[in-house]
């Protein structure tokens, strides 16, 4: 039986929003058994600032998960420091944010994920329940596609594919597992097309974006200097968004998912097919998943 896990210490980090620009500060602490990831709006009073990483809370999509409470309190772009707690299985965390959006850092989950293990994964002495496929779920928007379908452990078999041939057609198929995670999906960072840039300032989007955070496409190449990380980083990070988004069911979730063409408007509309088809999965206390090895964990605690 896997124990849930929150992070030994407190723990923070600094930068900039990818749409707004803005500087934000972060500060994640450990958080008790059966709380899940709760956001908090540092800079707004009171009750009114805490935001729970759930799909009822997801407000919007566009380019990003965003999460908003009933008072209007909101944070964005909150996928990557979601996939790192999945990825890692942080289950409880408290994360404190001092403005509307989170920090992008390197474009990826990478610098989260390290800032979790550089806190110390702390197990609890409550079990994980998982969430464990029994039947088929899936959604359709257009072309797009995404399903939820039985499997042994957390799976994903994703394909994108682009007109454009710095990316083109790639698919991946993973296992996730602390240990995969960090190795072949944390570092992919997020990307987007220079032609696309003046549009996207104009409706208030990607400000923050830059060489520094984010792939950049242009006519067939990656203009970065140091080019990609991975020969297909791009459905690597397509993965890593759909692990962030996929937790906003409230448990991690043993099945694989596949997808062609997935963003988070999609993922959140199979989150939510999920949890209004109770007769396709049922709850599991004896996950496959490993919540973390020895080599990750700093300290265990009852």
């Amino acid at each position: 039986m896997r124990s849930q896990q929150t992070i030994q210490h407190a723990a923070a980090c600094q930068g900039v929003g990818i749409h707004s620009a803005a500087a934000v500060r972060l500060h994640v602490s450990p958080a008790p058994a059966n709380s899940g990831v709760v956001f908090v709006r540092s800079d707004v009073q009171g009750a009114d600032g805490r935001i729970p990483a759930h799909i009822d809370f997801v407000a919007a999509t566009n380019l990003g998960t965003t999460l908003r409470n009933a008072a209007g309190a909101e944070v964005a772009t909150v996928e990557h420091l979601l996939a790192a707690c999945a990825g890692l299985g942080v289950d409880n965390l408290l994360v404190a944010v001092d403005g509307p959006e989170m920090p992008i850092l390197d474009g990826s989950a990478l610098m989260f994920a390290e800032m979790l293990l550089g806190a110390g994964l702390k197990q609890q002495a409550s079990p994980r329940r998982a969430i464990r496929m029994r039947e088929r779920v899936a959604v359709t928007a257009g072309t797009k596609s995404a399903a939820l379908e039985p499997a042994a452990g957390a799976e994903f078999d994703v394909t994108i594919r682009y007109d454009d041939a710095a990316i083109g057609l790639q698919r991946r198929i993973f296992a996730l597992s602390p240990e995969t995670f960090m190795e072949e999906i944390a570092e992919a960072r997020t990307y987007g097309f220079l032609a696309d840039v003046d549009r996207l300032h104009a409706a208030g989007r990607g400000r923050g974006a830059s060489l520094e955070n984010t792939l950049v496409i242009d006519d067939g190449r990656v203009i970065n200097p140091e080019g990609v990380r991975y020969r297909d980083e791009f459905v690597r990070h397509k993965i890593l968004d759909a692990i962030g988004d996929l937790s906003l069911a409230g448990a991690p979730i043993i099945g694989r998912y596949v997808a062609d063409q997935p963003g988070h408007a999609l993922n959140a509309q199979l989150v939510r097919a999920l949890l209004a088809a109770p007769h396709a999965w049922t709850w599991d206390v004896e996950s496959d998943r490993e919540t973390a090895p020895a080599a990750l964990r700093v300290a265990a605690a009852g």
